[in-house]
């Protein structure tokens, strides 16, 4: 059964003993009757209140480039959501972008026991952790829980499985710093979260870094940037799978393209020949003469033949405006947890 597909309304119900096991789980945490296991290295979490969309991934990426740049021993621990396994391990959509983006400059830690991963990591000399996706993996200590929320739907119209939240709004007084992105002032937003948390609020918004052209083999791997300009002149069908389609269909379009019609499928969507075939006859029914996608949708493309129709993919960062002061306010915390440790030892 598709969840998706049910009523809201119809689900509020169960939005009951959902919401009643996620307080209990805090509570344990909280009052130390489930213990959560410490890493000898900072731990900076990345996490957010709803299922996916906020963009988490690209504030890891902010993180470790930055730690990375200061010359720090880095690494990301990450689920690998939906992952494949392979000889080696789990990877993911995210995990492939990830090591995309980063190379050999940061490590990566994929695996459900993201504790396990950072151990291994630390024995080579790993000294700071990015935990993706953490808010709620409260099984790993962290200095530092950082929270997203999307200004364009910012608390998900309620708890799963009838919303998108994965926590009550009580759960921002966990937070130690919160970003609001999609925008640059939310006053609403803002004083939404101030009734829940006293945390220092920054913003942060998706920028379009390069647009990329896939292979024939629908690999992501080793393409050039195209112009940006001379893709507006043409007439784009946009698609993806990822945790909030809406926001990225509102992202293209601020970026001046030309959008004639969209599909969305599910969060990590894995597609098969038959998907992209169909993608291709839905955008030239709408006029399209080319089509475009996530990065991470281009990851879950590869192995497909994508040459009937030119397909083109947006590498995304994230501009935070106050970037330095978002900087001193991470390393603040850091070192306050770090004297915490220090005078209880």
């Amino acid at each position: 059964m598709n969840v998706e597909k049910i009523p809201g309304w119809l689900l509020w119900p169960l939005t009951i003993p959902y919401g009643a096991a996620t307080r209990l789980r805090t509570s344990l945490y909280r009052a130390r009757i489930v213990r959560q296991r410490q890493l000898e290295s900072a731990v900076i979490s990345v996490g957010n209140l709803t299922a996916g969309g906020t963009g988490k991934t690209p504030m890891a990426l902010w993180i470790a480039e930055r730690l990375a740049a200061e010359g720090q021993s880095a690494a990301i621990l990450t689920r690998g959501y939906k992952g494949k396994s392979l000889t080696n391990g789990i990877i993911s959509d995210e995990a492939l972008l990830l090591r995309a983006r980063l190379g050999e400059r940061v490590a990566l830690g994929i695996g459900a026991d993201r504790f396990a991963r950072g151990h291994d990591l630390e024995k080579r000399g790993v000294r700071w952790f990015v935990l993706d996706d953490g808010f709620q993996h409260m099984q790993l200590a962290r200095d530092v829980d950082i929270v997203l929320i999307d200004a364009i739907n910012p608390f998900g119209g309620g708890l799963l499985p009838a919303g998108r939240s994965r926590e009550p709004r009580s759960a921002l007084r966990r937070a130690d710093l919160i970003v609001i992105t999609r925008s640059t002032h939310a006053p609403a937003v803002e004083a939404a979260i101030r009734r829940e948390s006293r945390a220092p609020i920054f913003y942060a918004q998706p920028e379009l870094q390069s647009v990329r052209k896939l292979h024939s083999s629908g690999s992501p791997e080793i393409t050039e940037a195209v112009d940006v300009a001379a893709l507006h002149e043409r007439k784009l069908f946009a698609f993806c799978g990822i945790g909030n389609p809406v926001a990225f269909l509102g992202d293209v379009r601020r970026w001046n393209f030309q959008v004639v019609g969209q599909k969305f499928f599910r969060d990590h969507h894995r597609y098969a020949q038959k998907d992209f075939d169909a993608l291709v006859c839905e955008a030239r029914r709408a006029g399209a003469d080319a089509l475009l996608c996530t990065e991470k949708d281009a990851f879950n493309l590869a192995g497909l033949t994508t040459d009937s129709l030119d397909t083109f993919y947006c590498v995304i960062s994230l501009c935070v405006p106050r970037a330095d002061d978002f900087w001193r306010a991470i390393m603040a915390k850091i070192n306050e947890r770090e004297l915490q440790r220090k005078s209880r030892a």
